[in-house]
Formats: C-alpha cells, sequence, structure tokens
C-alpha cells in the first residue's frame, strides 16, 4: 500500500546538484565555471534586469505607444443569460451576484447590464448601468430596472 513514509522518487527523476570547485576530476573545478576574470567571475557579480552590456536595452529601443487613461471607468459586465439563473421576484444586485459566484468578493468595479442572452424571469435588476437592449429585455419579462 502507498504510503507517505514509503514514497520515493521516480528513478531518474532526482538529478545531484553540480559541486563547484571540487577538484579537476569534477570538470568544475579551478574556475568553477566561472571562466577567467572579469565582473562575472568575481563574487557579488550581477547586471541589472534588462541590462545588454551597454548596448541601448530593448525597452527603451522600442517606441513609446499609445496613451492610458487613468481616469477610466471600468465596468463589470453582467449578461442577461447570468441574470436567468436568479428565482423570479429576487433583487438582483451586487450582493446576489456575489453570492451566486458570478462576482468576486473584493471587485469593486461598477456594474454594466448588457443584453448578450436572453431572460424569461421577472428580476429587479439593480446596477450601475444598464444597455438599452437589456432595459428592453428585462422589461418584456415583467421585470424592473433599477439604477
Amino acid at each position: 500500500m502507498l504510503k507517505l513514509n514509503n514514497l520515493s522518487p521516480v528513478e531518474g527523476s532526482r538529478k545531484q546538484s553540480k559541486r563547484l570547485g571540487r577538484g579537476q576530476g569534477t570538470g568544475h573545478g579551478k574556475t568553477a565555471g566561472k571562466g577567467h576574470k572579469g565582473a562575472n567571475a568575481r563574487s557579488g557579480a550581477s547586471c541589472r534586469l534588462g541590462f545588454e552590456g551597454g548596448q541601448m536595452p530593448l525597452h527603451r529601443r522600442l517606441p513609446k505607444v499609445g496613451f492610458t487613461n487613468k481616469f477610466k471607468t471600468e465596468y463589470f459586465i453582467v449578461t442577461l443569460s447570468d441574470l436567468d439563473q436568479f428565482e423570479a421576484g429576487t433583487v438582483v444586485n451586487r450582493e446576489a451576484l456575489q453570492a451566486a459566484g458570478i462576482i468576486g468578493a473584493k471587485d469593486s468595479r461598477l456594474l454594466k447590464v448588457l443584453a448578450n442572452g436572453e431572460i424569461s424571469r421577472k428580476v429587479t435588476v439593480e446596477a450601475d448601468k444598464v444597455s438599452q437592449g437589456a432595459r428592453t429585455k428585462i422589461l418584456a419579462a415583467g421585470g424592473e430596472v433599477r439604477e
């Protein structure tokens, strides 16, 4: 029977670490794979991320593109097919959507309802924005929209 005390790795899956500077017979003796002299042969030698030996680095060679609006309002999109899983007569708001697992518990984006899919139940929708098509379909199903 397989238990924690008799587990062992598959043959050949574990590789021994390279032992550096332990004699010429190992193949990693003398300079320990670091070559002769130079900055990278010294202890503590490392260069910053993106450094290309003095050549203009890639992140500076490529052009800047576009514009990012830091004041942009982001919406969490909810479709009518998402709303159709709620019982008739339910008030569908942020708390109800989080309880159903459609929205994450810490998601702070505004809610917007779009008309993708169909809705067949009479529900009251409380959202920050509702598209015109979604509003029409919700009202046609006998529901109510509150913004």
